[in-house]
C-alpha cells in the first residue's frame, strides 16, 4: 500500500519552478525533492551544485527571479577583484552566493556528505521540504561535441551552449549510489513520482542513470508522470530544444513522450501542443493538457495542482 508522499525529480530553473508550486500546493511533509548533481563541479577550489542550489534558493525565497539563478540582492565585488588579478571570470559567483559554496566545501572537506551539508543549509534557511541530492558521490555530466568533450558548465556557461551536441556521458556514475533517503522513501511506496519540466538529457538523465535508481522508481509502484519541458517546439529555458535538433530529434512534446516511453505513465503537455495528445496516447501513456508556462507563483501552483491531480487519477485516487 502506498503512502501519500510525492517524490519530485528536479533539475534547472524549470524544475525549481514546479517544485515551488508543489511546495505551496502540498504540506511540507508530503513532498521530497531529488536534485540532479551531474552539473556539480569544482571552481576556485569550491564545490558548486547549481541545480541543488537553485532549489535551495527558490524554496527559501532567496532566488533572483529576474536572472533565474543565484541569490537576489547580489553584489559582485569578488568577481571584479578576480578579474583585476587575471582570474577566470566565465562563471559568476556572487558575494552572497559564495557563503554557501565556502560552507559546503568546508563541510565536505571535513568528511560530511553532500546530503548532510544540503540538509544543514536547508534547515538554516528555514526549508521544511527535504532536498535530496541524487547521490553523495561526485558525478560529472560531459557533453560530446565534434570538437571534443566538454564539462557541462564549460558547455553551458563558458561556451553559452554554442557547440553542436553529439552525445552525453556521466563520469563517475558507475560508482554512484542512490541517496539513502531516496531509497528509504521508495521502499515506503510513495503515492506519486513527478519528473519536473527539466532538460531530459542533462537534468533528468543523470538522476535516472544512478545505478538501480530508475529500477527502484518503477518498482515503487507509484505512477510516474512528467511535465514536458518543450512547449510549441521550443524550450522555455535552456538548450533542450537545441540539443534535440542536434541529436536528430524533432523538438516537440511528442518526442519527449517517446524519450520517456516505457518509464513514465503519463505526460503533462501545454495547451499549445494539444493536437499532439492523440499521438502521445498512442504510445501507451496518459496525457494531461494544461497551461505549463509558469510566469508567476499562481501559474506554478496551478500546474502543481494539475500535475498531482493527473497523477492521482492514474493511481486510483490519492487525496491532496
Amino acid at each position: 500500500m502506498s503512502n501519500d508522499r510525492i517524490l519530485a525529480l528536479s533539475g534547472g530553473v524549470g524544475g525549481a519552478k514546479l517544485v515551488l508550486g508543489l511546495s505551496h500546493a502540498l504540506p511540507a511533509e508530503r513532498l521530497l525533492v531529488v536534485t540532479n548533481t551531474g552539473d556539480d563541479f569544482d571552481h576556485f577550489g569550491l564545490r558548486i551544485c547549481p541545480d541543488t542550489d537553485t532549489v535551495i534558493y527558490t524554496l527559501s525565497d532567496l532566488a533572483d527571479r529576474e536572472r533565474g539563478w543565484g541569490r537576489a540582492g547580489e553584489s559582485w565585488g569578488f568577481m571584479e577583484a578576480m578579474r583585476q588579478i587575471g582570474g577566470e571570470d566565465w562563471f559568476n559567483l556572487g558575494d552572497r552566493d559564495l557563503a554557501l559554496h565556502v560552507l559546503r566545501t568546508d563541510r565536505l572537506n571535513k568528511g560530511s556528505s553532500l546530503s548532510a551539508v544540503t540538509a544543514e543549509i536547508s534547515d538554516a534557511l528555514g526549508i521544511k521540504i527535504p532536498i535530496l541530492p541524487m547521490c553523495d558521490q561526485p558525478v560529472a555530466t560531459m557533453v560530446d561535441t565534434p570538437e571534443g568533450r566538454l564539462a557541462f558548465q564549460h558547455y553551458f556557461v563558458r561556451e553559452r551552449c554554442a557547440p553542436t551536441v553529439t552525445g552525453f556521458e556521466f563520469e563517475g556514475i558507475e560508482k554512484a549510489q542512490p541517496n539513502p533517503a531516496v531509497v528509504a522513501a521508495l521502499k515506503e511506496n510513495p503515492a506519486v513520482i513527478i519528473i519536473a519540466p527539466s532538460n531530459p538529457f542533462v537534468s533528468v538523465a543523470p538522476i535516472l542513470a544512478v545505478p538501480e535508481l530508475s529500477n527502484m522508481l518503477r518498482k515503487s509502484g507509484a505512477p510516474i508522470v512528467a511535465v514536458s519541458p518543450i512547449v510549441g517546439g521550443e524550450a522555455l529555458k535552456g538548450p533542450a530544444a537545441k540539443m534535440m535538433k542536434e541529436l536528430g530529434m524533432p523538438a516537440s512534446a511528442l518526442e519527449i513522450a517517446r524519450h520517456y516511453r516505457g518509464f513514465i505513465d503519463g505526460l503533462v503537455i501545454d495547451e499549445m501542443d494539444a493536437e499532439l495528445a492523440p499521438a502521445i496516447a498512442d504510445l501507451g501513456m496518459e496525457v494531461e493538457v494544461a497551461p505549463t508556462i509558469m510566469n508567476d507563483l499562481n501559474d506554478r501552483i496551478e500546474l502543481a495542482n494539475r500535475t498531482v491531480g493527473f497523477a492521482a487519477r492514474l493511481s486510483g485516487g490519492i487525496e491532496r
